[in-house]
């Protein structure tokens, strides 16, 4: 599928700066988007996850301006918006709801609860990570708004703790209870390889992906909000189980233990739990897999976290479950599963890199002929994290 690549956008956001504010634009920001390649719904359980930021991402192209303000241009969405930064309060956000800009003003207001002093500044938006897919499109936005207030604050970059003021934005501004994987790895990834991380301790790991292999993703075409989704009722269902299990978060139930007493809890509560508790162990094992350059358990991993996702914790969809059926049926696939929150969006596969892109053009025909929706199926490579640089001239982008 042909998309905007990074040149394309870069030009597109600076040359839009100059027509609506005047002159060059000072920066562009980039913070990408990703797909997770196992360990799903374990982040807000304290668990582990093994997400790679992929090359499609948010770009602004921004200058500081010498008031408190913050005046926005989305490209993609035809909008404009405008805030500012003395005028930010909590109560107040409820207007704003979970709108394109509510996730910068919601990164200014949680980076000035930290006690930053900020600057305002003026940018242009654009991006190429599709909105609804799965692939963290809102995250990448926060990222990259950190990056602009950190640049024009003269605030010291520091990935860890920019994620979990992202994350408070998300889930305090915005209102979505999300865990802390999506803006830990749109804030560190690093490129040609994945990353596992500690949920609880922010420690980060980077994994090689497997030799003679690529990550593909599979969008279905289908969407879905995560405010109005089941997205809360299943976090709120873990917390539930934490608490029959005497432990903080279900991180702190291995599968020993969750079996040992698996009979005594309700079948909806056990089905969550025994999803959660699972995958957390796939996914440290896709981790030992990977550093024995052993792809075919990975993909075997993959295959198990789906089934998990689909029957146990139930966030799958009819279009994902067909688009992984697909998937697995292809010549040199190694695994697949439902990538994201759920309920639509995207899957992930696991391929030969001999094959990846004949397989991207058969299950992309498949797909089409057996649910009559186009979706997009493209080959991604493992890009780097969030990043600031002065923006080029107009004449040489």
């Amino acid at each position: 599928m042909a998309t905007r690549n990074s040149a394309s956008l870069t030009r597109q956001v600076s040359q839009a700066f100059q027509e609506i504010f005047g002159g060059t634009p000072c920066f562009i920001a980039r913070a990408p988007g990703r797909v997770n390649l196992i360990g799903e719904h374990t982040d807000y359980n304290d668990g582990f996850v093994l997400p790679m930021a992929i090359d499609r991402a948010v770009y602004i192209a921004f200058c500081a301006r010498q008031d408190g303000h913050v005046r926005l241009h989305s490209l993609d969405l035809k909008r404009s918006a405008k805030f500012d930064l003395d005028a930010l309060s909590l109560p107040e956000k409820e207007a704003g709801g979970n709108a394109w800009e509510a996730y910068v003003e919601g990164v200014a207001w949680a980076l000035q609860e930290a006690g930053y002093k900020l600057r305002g500044w003026q940018g242009v938006v654009s991006g190429n990570v599709p909105i609804g897919a799965g692939l963290s499109s809102s995250a990448a936005l926060e990222l990259a708004a950190a990056r602009a207030f950190a640049t024009v604050s003269e605030l010291a970059w520091e990935p860890a703790t920019m994620a979990r003021l992202a994350q408070r934005a998300e889930n305090e501004w915005v209102g979505v209870a999300c865990g802390i994987m999506d803006q830990m790895i749109s804030a560190s990834g690093q490129e040609g390889h994945a990353l596992l991380i500690d949920c609880r301790s922010l420690q980060t790991e980077a994994v090689p992906l497997p030799g003679g292999t690529s990550v593909v993703v599979l969008d279905t075409g289908t969407r879905r909000g995560l405010v109005e989704s089941a997205y809360n009722e299943r976090r709120a269902q873990c917390e539930a189980a934490a608490r029959f299990f005497g432990v903080p978060a279900l991180r702190d139930v291995d599968v020993d233990a969750f079996e040992a007493r698996a009979g005594e809890m309700d079948e909806l509560t056990r089905r969550r739990a025994r999803h959660v508790i699972t995958e957390n162990a796939r996914t440290l094992q896709a981790v030992q897999a990977m550093h024995r350059d052993d792809a075919r358990a990975v993909g075997q991993l993959m295959d198990g976290s789906h089934a998990s996702l689909r029957d146990d914790f139930e966030v799958s969809s009819e279009a994902l479950n067909t688009m992984v059926a697909i998937a697995g049926e292809q010549e040199g696939c190694l695994g697949a599963r439902m990538t994201g929150a759920g309920f639509g969006g995207c899957a992930v596969a696991l391929v030969e890199a001999r094959v990846a892109e004949t397989f991207a053009r058969n299950v992309a025909r498949t797909y089409q002929e057996a649910v009559n929706l186009e979706p997009a199926v493209y080959v991604s490579r493992a890009a780097a994290g969030a990043e600031v640089a002065p923006a080029p001239s107009i004449r040489d982008s």
